[in-house]
C-alpha cells in the first residue's frame, strides 16, 4: 500500500533582474514558507526544486535569464535538480518559444501567476498574507512595490508587454504592508512602481503619491522612505512639499529623463521637451535644496545623431546629477521603437555610454570632495574586512556611493545609524569616522 511521503522539497528561487522582481520573489516565497515549505533564496546546491523569477527588459537581461535556464535544465539533466519551474518577465513575453526551446523546465509562468504556480505543489494561495514578504534583503532596508504595470508608450519599453496596464495598490493595504516590514526590523523602504508619480489616478481618479507619503511618515520606526522611477512628465510638484517638510523622507530622487534632444525625446514618445525638462529640474533643486538627484540615460535611440548625443552629453555636463546610471538601446519587437530600424552600431551604442559615465565619474568626484570635512547620518549594511559599509540620506542600496568606516575598535551592528564625519573620497566612495 503507498503513502504518501510528508516529505516536501527543498525549494532555491532564483531572482534575476530589478527591485521590483526581487519583492516578486519574495511575496512567493512567503506564500511557499506559509504552505511549510523550506524556501531559499539563491542558494546554489542541495536544493530539489528551482524557480527562476526571470527579466526580460533588454537584451543583456533577457540573454542573462536565459543563460540562467539553461545552466539548471543541464543540472536538471545530471540529477542534480529534480524540478525546474520559470515565471517572470521573460516567460511571460516569451512563453511559447521558450517551452519549445528548453522542454527540460516542468512549467512556465507568467508575471501574475503566482496561484497557478503554488498548485504545482499542491499549495494554497493564501490570502490572508497580503503583503507578507520572505525579505531577501538585510533585515534593516526592504523595497516596497505600490504599483503594477504602467500605461505610458514609451517607445523604448517593453514594461507593458509584461506587465499590463497600471494598477495602483490601495492605500491600507500599503500601508499595513509597511507597517509589518517595520515590525520585522526594516528601518528604511525604497518605494518603488514601474511608475511612482501615477500612482493613485486609476484607483482615485487622482495622483494619490503626496497623500501616501504623508501617511507612510507616520509610521513609527520608519526612518528613511526613499522614491524611485519617478516619471518626469506631468510630475505632481506637491511632493516636492512632502519631501522638504517631513523629515523621514529622504531628500532623494530617482528620475529617469533618458535623453534631452528633442527629437528623441519626440520618436522615444516622452511627452516632455528639453525645456520642460530643464525647469522641472531647476524646480526640484529650488524646493528641495541639497536634494540628491539620480538618473538614468539611453544611448543610441534609432536616428540618435552624433550632434543630438553631444547634446545629451553637454545636459549632463551642465545639470552635475549627483548618481547617473546609463543604457543603450536595445531593439524590443512588440514595442514602439521597433517600426525603427535599429541603426546605431553596438560600438558606438557604447562608446555613447561610456563617455556619458567618464563625465558623470568626473562630476561624482567633485561632488565627493565637497562631502570632506561634513558629517552625514549613515545606516550601516554591513561589515566587510576591516570596514563597516554604510550609506548617507543621498544613497540607496546597491546602485549608489557608500561609506566606509574603519572597523578597528569600533563595534556597529547592521541597522544602526550613526554620525559619520568625511575624512577622504573617491568618485564613488566615501571614507569617514564615527563622531562620538
Amino acid at each position: 500500500m503507498k503513502t504518501k511521503s510528508l516529505h516536501k522539497q527543498r525549494i532555491n528561487v532564483i531572482t534575476l533582474g530589478c527591485s521590483k522582481n526581487r519583492v516578486d520573489s519574495e511575496v512567493m516565497m512567503a506564500q511557499l514558507k506559509a504552505n511549510d515549505f523550506d524556501v531559499a533564496h539563491e542558494k546554489e546546491e542541495g536544493r530539489e526544486v528551482v524557480i527562476i523569477n526571470t527579466c526580460g527588459f533588454i537584451d543583456n537581461a533577457k540573454q542573462e535569464s536565459i543563460d540562467t535556464i539553461l545552466e539548471y535544465a543541464e543540472a536538471k539533466k545530471e540529477g542534480k535538480v529534480e524540478k525546474l519551474y520559470v515565471t517572470g518577465c521573460l516567460s511571460e513575453r516569451y512563453k511559447n518559444d521558450l517551452e519549445t526551446e528548453i522542454p527540460e523546465v516542468d512549467a512556465f509562468f507568467g508575471t501574475m501567476e503566482l496561484p497557478a504556480l503554488l498548485k504545482k505543489f499542491d499549495a494554497d494561495y493564501k490570502h490572508e498574507l497580503v503583503g507578507e514578504r520572505f525579505l531577501t534583503t538585510p533585515q534593516h532596508y526592504a523595497y516596497m512595490k505600490i504599483s503594477e504595470g504602467c500605461n505610458r508608450t514609451c517607445a523604448f519599453c517593453a514594461i507593458p508587454l509584461m506587465r499590463g496596464k497600471h494598477v495602483s495598490k490601495p492605500i491600507e493595504g500599503i500601508l499595513k504592508e509597511a507597517q509589518n516590514l517595520v515590525r520585522g526590523g526594516v528601518k528604511e523602504i525604497m518605494l518603488i512602481a514601474q511608475e511612482l508619480t501615477y500612482y493613485g489616478l486609476d484607483l482615485y481618479k487622482e495622483r494619490k503619491l503626496a497623500e501616501l507619503l504623508h501617511k507612510l511618515a507616520d509610521i513609527n520606526g520608519l526612518e528613511w522612505i526613499r522614491l524611485h522611477y519617478a516619471y518626469p512628465t506631468k510630475f505632481p510638484l506637491e511632493i516636492l512639499d512632502v519631501i522638504r517638510e517631513r523629515p523621514n523622507i529622504c531628500n532623494y530622487l530617482d528620475i529617469p529623463f533618458q535623453h534631452i534632444s528633442d527629437p528623441v525625446l519626440k520618436r522615444m514618445r516622452r511627452g516632455i521637451t528639453s525645456a520642460e525638462t530643464k525647469e522641472l529640474i531647476q524646480t526640484i533643486r529650488e524646493k528641495v535644496p541639497g536634494i540628491t538627484l539620480r538618473t538614468t540615460l539611453l544611448t543610441g535611440f534609432p536616428q540618435e545623431t552624433e550632434e543630438e548625443f553631444n547634446e545629451m552629453l553637454k545636459f549632463v555636463e551642465e545639470t552635475k546629477f549627483d548618481r547617473a546610471g546609463v543604457f543603450t538601446y536595445s531593439h524590443e519587437e512588440g514595442t514602439g521603437a521597433f517600426e525603427y530600424e535599429d541603426d546605431i552600431a553596438d560600438d558606438v551604442k557604447k562608446k555613447r555610454a561610456n563617455e556619458i559615465m567618464d563625465v558623470q565619474q568626473t562630476i561624482s568626484a567633485e561632488l565627493n570632495q565637497q562631502k570632506i570635512g561634513k558629517e552625514f547620518k549613515v545606516l550601516i549594511d554591513r561589515k566587510e574586512s576591516n570596514s563597516f559599509i554604510g550609506r548617507t540620506e543621498g544613497d540607496s542600496p546597491e546602485v549608489d556611493n557608500e561609506v566606509l568606516i574603519p572597523a578597528s575598535g569600533l563595534y556597529l551592528r547592521q541597522g544602526d545609524f550613526v554620525n559619520v564625519r568625511i575624512t577622504d573620497t573617491e568618485a564613488f566612495d566615501l571614507f569617514g569616522e564615527v563622531v562620538k
